[in-house]
């Protein structure tokens, strides 16, 4: 299956839900990890968003996996970008 990255962008405006959501996010993030979905997850250290690489069948696959992440759920998250990603090295390949 492919691999993608996807990148959420968060402002300042969206802290307070965040801070009160992110169990519950991270609970969710951490069963598709658990499953093989998710390969790897973490914030930006700015705290202007995340990075999280997915295994995968299509970007639609991802973005149904993201659509019952509860901080987008909560609207908590102001811009989501997925892109394919084709690792080289340092990564299991396909």
């Amino acid at each position: 299956m492919p691999i993608f990255a996807v990148h959420y962008t968060y402002s300042e405006a969206t802290v307070p839900g965040r801070d009160e959501i992110r169990p519950v996010h991270r609970e969710y993030l951490a069963g598709l990890a658990a499953e093989g979905t998710l390969l790897a997850r973490g914030p930006y250290p700015d705290g202007s968003g995340a990075l999280l690489i997915f295994d995968a069948a299509d970007a639609d696959a991802v973005g149904k996996l993201l659509a019952a992440d509860p901080f987008q759920v909560g609207n908590l998250v102001d811009e989501t970008r997925v892109v394919e990603w084709l690792p080289t090295d340092g990564f299991p390949s396909k």
